[in-house]
């Protein structure tokens, strides 16, 4: 028996039905299938007869949740005691599709939505979002005359609204330089590729895809994926970016990005390093990477990204969907840990945030014990002390 259906097969059953999501509370609360009940996963673990109580066997069930994956299991446990249980194929993800799908129909509206997204780039969020953006352009000199340059887009909120804020740059900049918009297909789901490529039509960034078979051969590898598949990834992003003439790739790391390697590094890593805002490629002679987002505050991307309603993939990796359905990788992860560990500081003070980020620009070499310059040589405090 067929325990998944999708979006469309759900929405096209008129019957009486019950449309239950199971992902958290606080992952509901911002969105859902419309007239869903939230009964997250938990709540079935904790209760296997939870159904049994409220629900009639009669009606139909459709269970959401992340990708579908842990949806299909409840399935399988429910099915055989009588319900007519579903699963909907890709989780929430193929319900954002469905709706980009639609709002790309109309295309007087499709065209309006964009740019209500632009204007609220310039306007509502200017000082949060592209004072922030050009500040670091000119702070750190990240965009030179002459420069092409590859903005990579990963299908998050990040990344896109990058892209956004390079094609207003464009707009209303006075550089001279160009922009490639890249999208690199490592192996990406169905929904999750779709849900990229939609999102790039609703916010009109004209974007160039590559594919590659790096989920594969990052899975064969075996073990822990995520460091290979990094590599892997900004390996193929600078190739992939000099063979179209760039001499220069952006990524979407923002300020909180920042402080958190900062703090990672510290207490795991028992280093003083940072996530440098520009850097140059050891293995791409000519090709420098650079964070335009990198005073930016992830929490005002995501104030953007709600206040126009936009729905951004959370995690496109394939080989870690089981992650991705409770609620994207960074969970139980050394970064998830420094964040909340960050989150817990700031109640305390509300300077806690910038003084980890100053911390790194207030070096005093005469009061370090140690420290390392770029050819790796070490310089002791006891060295010129006599």
């Amino acid at each position: 028996m067929l325990f998944s259906k999708t979006i469309e097969e759900m929405i096209s059953d008129s019957r009486d039905k019950v449309v239950i999501d199971i992902r958290e509370e606080s992952e509901f609360a911002k969105s859902s299938f419309p007239g869903a009940k939230n009964i997250p996963l938990k709540e079935f673990t904790n209760n296997p007869d939870l159904l049994d109580k409220d629900y009639d066997k009669s009606v139909p069930i459709y269970l959401i949740c992340y990708s579908g994956k842990h949806s299909l299991e409840l399935c399988e446990e429910y099915a055989p005691k009588g319900y007519e249980i579903y699963s909907i194929e890709g989780g929430i993800y193929s319900y954002y599709r469905y709706i980009i799908e639609n709002e790309l129909t109309d295309e007087t509206k499709a065209d309006s939505r964009c740019k209500e997204i632009e204007r609220s780039i310039i306007k509502k969020f200017r000082r949060e979002l592209w004072s922030q953006f050009t500040k670091a352009i000119n702070v750190y000199e990240l965009i030179k005359e002459g420069d092409k340059i590859a903005v990579c887009i990963s299908g998050g909120k990040d990344s896109m609204l990058m892209a956004k804020l390079f094609q207003e740059l464009e707009r209303h900049g006075t550089k001279n330089f160009e922009v490639v918009y890249m999208v690199m297909n490592p192996g990406y789901n169905r929904i999750n590729y779709e849900t990229i490529l939609n999102n790039a039509r609703i916010m009109q960034i004209p974007i160039t895809v590559f594919d590659s078979d790096i989920f594969d051969i990052v899975d064969a590898a075996g073990g822990s994926p995520c460091y290979l598949c990094a590599r892997m990834r900004r390996g193929a992003l600078y190739s992939k970016a000099k063979e179209l003439g760039c001499n220069k790739i952006a990524l979407g790391h923002h300020y909180d990005d920042v402080i958190e390697t900062i703090l990672m590094g510290m207490l795991y890593g028992g280093q003083i390093q940072t996530m440098m805002p520009k850097l140059h490629s050891t293995n791409f002679e000519g090709m420098e990477l650079i964070r335009p987002l990198y005073l930016i505050r992830e929490e005002d991307i995501k104030k953007w990204m709600n206040y126009n309603e936009l729905k951004f993939i959370n995690c496109a990796c394939r080989l870690t969907e089981s992650c991705a359905s409770c609620g994207g990788t960074d969970k139980g992860s050394k970064r998830a840990e420094i964040k909340s560990l960050i989150a817990e500081l700031r109640e305390k003070s509300p300077y806690i945030e910038a003084n980890i980020f100053k911390s790194v620009e207030n070096v005093s070499l005469n009061t370090v014990i140690c420290y390392k310059t770029a050819d790796g040589k070490k310089h002791h405090f006891l060295d010129e002390y006599n």
